[in-house]
């Protein structure tokens, strides 16, 4: 009798990077801090493993990133401060980061790469089936991705992972994975991956992105992997090890992603997500677009002319 797959009931969140790419505001501010409007990217990535059914979440974090436990615990005098004024509407949402998951924290106290911040989940994660969703990658919450990953991991065991077609000028900067069809459409089997292939020797131009769910056999293989691109250890080294032999843990499927996607560790993928998001707020999307819309023509236009006023409340 086949022994029934276990459910993936757990996220692991790294959140250990420096964020060098947003100094200096990430000189004193850990990068997953920084607000999307008005609500800092994490809180974002851990809404996502909710609304997948994953409210046990790991967060490895590193030196400096205090601010992240502080953002989901209790702040009774802040609390106490917006209830005696009566302020319902703020309470919530100071709560709601609270109540929003069981959230664990664990400390990579050597940064050594991906792999090895999914490799410090081992003890938490256990003998089960889990997600990694990276701290810095934003998936459209209009594009819900996680949900069909664990589905697909129910149904097929193994691994899964995203992919994204980058194009052949961007695919150096990512993880790379060569394919064969799969049995549905937008998904495939991975037969091969490298780490940020120089130019013009990658398998294809579908990138890998921060959205996995990985079997357990994952921890044993991190756990012997060596150093490799940029003398860290990789998650898609383990990764390749895994695909190239399905006896270890199983296969490695992938879901090929068509959806919204934002790197919010880079500046212009920061900003454009920014907009994206407000744009599409009940509260301030239809006077910020009435402004963004003026704003641009008079881009396009030239000098500047003078805006619609702003109602602030």
């Amino acid at each position: 009798m086949t022994r029934p797959t276990p459910r993936v009931r757990k996220a692991v969140v790294p959140a250990a990077g420096l964020g060098t790419r947003f100094l200096p505001a990430t000189k004193a501010t850990p990068k997953e801090m920084l607000p999307l409007v008005d609500k800092p990217a994490i809180q974002y990535v851990v809404e996502e493993a909710v609304a997948a059914g994953l409210d046990d979440v790991l967060m490895v974090t590193g030196r400096g990133k205090r601010a992240l436990e502080d953002h989901f615990d209790r702040n009774a005098e802040l609390e106490a401060v917006l209830s005696g004024k009566g302020d319902t509407a703020r309470l919530d949402l100071v709560r709601a980061a609270t109540d929003l998951a069981t959230v664990h924290y664990v400390r990579q106290g050597d940064p050594r790469g991906l792999g090895h911040a999914v490799l410090c989940a081992a003890p938490h994660v256990g003998d089960e089936p889990f997600a990694v969703l990276l701290g810095d990658d934003l998936i459209d919450p209009a594009d819900p991705l996680l949900p069909f990953m664990t589905g697909l991991r129910d149904e097929l065991g193994g691994s899964v992972i995203a992919l994204l077609d980058v194009g052949t000028e961007h695919i150096h900067r990512y993880g790379c994975a060569a394919v064969e069809p799969g049995d549905r459409d937008g998904v495939v089997r991975v037969t091969d991956l490298v780490e940020k292939p120089e130019p013009g020797l990658a398998p294809s131009t579908l990138a890998v992105i921060g959205r996995y769910v990985l079997d357990p056999a994952v921890f044993e293989v991190l756990a012997k992997t060596g150093p490799g691109r940029g003398g860290e250890i990789q998650l898609t080294d383990a990764l390749r090890t895994m695909a190239r032999d399905p006896r270890i843990g199983g296969p490695v499927h992938a879901v090929v992603f068509t959806g919204r996607r934002y790197d919010t560790g880079d500046r212009g993928e920061y900003l454009r997500a920014t907009v994206r998001l407000a744009c599409r707020r009940e509260d301030i999307g239809p006077e910020f677009r009435a402004w963004l819309r003026h704003f641009a023509a008079a881009e396009l236009a030239g000098p500047p002319t003078a805006p619609p006023p702003s109602h602030r409340s």
